[in-house]
């Protein structure tokens, strides 16, 4: 009988136990393996546009390029008068406020604060054509560009300042003889550029995305999965997944890493665990602008300085501005650390009509909605982007200054340097009150990282998060974290267990080593 229950102990158990772990791992390697499958397959289009008649020509208007492909793809355009991509605006409820119309044609940023009255520059990054101001037709199909999405040859380019046009005399017939399914560099043309330059706004999205290593991003890295954005961003009738919460509000259409990894995608089970508080994007993107350096700061006040009357520059060791006569003062950072927050999928943004309250240390430009006591709240990894911006101290609103013009001499202070001119002249446009006074106001942007995802080797590891010195779970607010919390009455009941328990052996031996004692003294007798 003992020889039996040894061999189960011994040999059995075990192999039962690496039988188990042997059969999630075959599970977990076959879903990788069956991912890593499906994504290897080269894209095979279907069309080979060259062969149609109706583009054996030359095109010098935009607007008929567009007419062109609608001819064949009937729908699509109505499609896209429908996406977020062209109308830059969604509807959507926002808790307090109720349902709202909001989007990139009307909210603010700290960056370079908002589209108004600087449409004709900013809009290069519309998908459409002759967008320059408020007047812009939404509902004219034959307004959308086609070509910014889906031009394969990598040379289609809009012109600077041109409201969304391209820039004249390329070769269009080439260009639409050679579309396709979005690659990394179409979405890239407008994402990898946020904010003014590569990689200013986002901090995850930039060029180096392009032609990036594994180690930077283990999906779009080109010795990685070398995935597309459109694999994650997956699109029906051209409303596509994903949300940029420095204009989205719901949680809706999310890309998630469910969607291929499952909601408990690990062989252990304690991690499984994890996923319901923990993004995963938390453990996975320990940092990012892993490549190129994202501005982490910047600051308004500043601009208009002049040196020996002219405007001028000045750059970091890596060819970042830090100052700018047209932008002010910035800083810049490689390799970040992010910030952590919990997140329910759902935010707020501050609008042109709402009162800056001056008695808080920073204006919240957008505010990520979630908490430890709310089911749907996760915490996620954030780019806080910190900035100084013009505000009204009499009516207590956010001011949008005239940035750019084609002229000088208009109040662009972009060109012109005359603040007081460009906050008159972009109020104006906006048909908003302004008192004529302007001061600045500390602000802060939230944006959650979603790309650079490392190598699982180098996930954060235990002790990232549990410890209480310089953890990355220190300002997290709400949850008591192992390691990382300190609670008196939780402490004080470890302790008393771990002295009761060593109590308890101790008394548990003495009462072993007495009895041993007086059996032997009986045995003796």
């Amino acid at each position: 009988m003992k020889n039996t229950v040894t061999f189960i102990l011994s040999v059995v158990v075990p192999l039962v136990i690496i039988t188990l772990i042997l059969r999630d791992a075959s599970r977990e390697n076959k879903l990788l393996a069956e991912l890593k499958e499906e994504y290897s397959q080269p894209h095979i289009p279907s069309v080979d546009h060259s062969k149609h008649e109706v583009l054996q020509r030359d095109f010098d208007n935009p607007h008929e390029i567009t007419a062109t492909c609608i001819s064949c793809h009937t729908e699509r355009g109505q499609e896209l008068l429908n996406s977020f991509h062209f109308t830059w605006e969604r509807e959507d409820f926002i808790e307090g406020r109720g349902v709202t119309y909001l989007g990139k044609r009307n909210l603010l940023n700290n960056f370079c604060t908002g589209i108004f009255s600087n449409e004709a520059t900013c809009n290069r990054c519309h998908a459409g054509y002759g967008y320059s101001d408020k007047n812009f037709d939404f509902t004219n199909q034959y307004n959308v560009d086609c070509l910014v999405c889906h031009d394969n040859t990598g040379s289609y380019e809009k012109l600077r300042g041109g409201a969304g046009y391209p820039v004249p005399g390329q070769d269009f017939r080439t260009i639409v003889q050679n579309v396709g399914r979005p690659t990394k560099a179409n979405c890239g043309y407008c994402h990898f550029h946020g904010g003014g330059g590569n990689n200013v706004k986002h901090g995850d999205l930039e060029e180096a995305l392009l032609t990036a290593s594994r180690q930077v991003d283990v999906h779009m890295g080109v010795d990685g999965a070398n995935l597309e954005c459109v694999d994650c961003h997956v699109t029906q009738n051209h409303v596509m997944k994903g949300r940029y919460y420095g204009v989205s509000s719901a949680n809706t259409r999310r890309a998630t890493c469910e969607q291929c990894h499952t909601a408990a995608p690990h062989l252990d089970n304690m991690l499984n665990t994890h996923v319901e508080k923990i993004a995963c994007q938390t453990c996975h993107i320990p940092e990012y602008a892993k490549v190129n350096a994202t501005k982490m700061f910047w600051d308004w006040s500043t601009a208009g300085e002049l040196e020996d009357g002219r405007a001028f520059e000045l750059y970091d060791e890596q060819g970042n501005p830090i100052y700018q006569s047209i932008k002010g003062d910035a800083a810049w950072q490689t390799n970040v650390i992010p910030e952590y927050f919990w997140f329910n999928g759902t935010a707020d943004h501050f609008l042109l009509s709402d009162k800056v309250d001056t008695t808080e240390a920073f204006l919240r430009i957008n505010t990520l909605f979630g908490d430890a006591n709310d089911p749907e709240s996760r915490i996620y990894p954030v780019k806080v982007h910190r900035g100084r911006q013009p505000y009204d101290p009499v009516y207590l609103t956010i001011l949008q200054a005239k940035l750019w013009d084609r002229e000088a001499g208009r109040g662009a202070l972009w060109i012109d340097l005359d603040w007081e001119r460009a906050l008159v002249e972009g109020m104006k446009y906006l048909d908003r009150p302004y008192s004529g006074q302007w001061d600045f106001v500390d602000t802060e942007m939230y944006l959650p990282v979603n790309h650079m995802v490392s190598p699982a080797s180098e996930a954060l590891q235990c002790q990232d998060c549990h410890t209480r010195t310089n953890g990355r779970m220190q300002f997290v607010e709400g949850a008591y974290i192992p390691g990382k919390t300190t609670n008196a009455a939780v402490d004080s009941l470890g302790v008393l267990l771990i002295i009761m328990s060593f109590l308890g052996v101790i008394t548990h031996a003495v009462i072993r080593y007495i009895s041993h004692r007086k059996n032997k003294v009986v045995t003796s007798s």
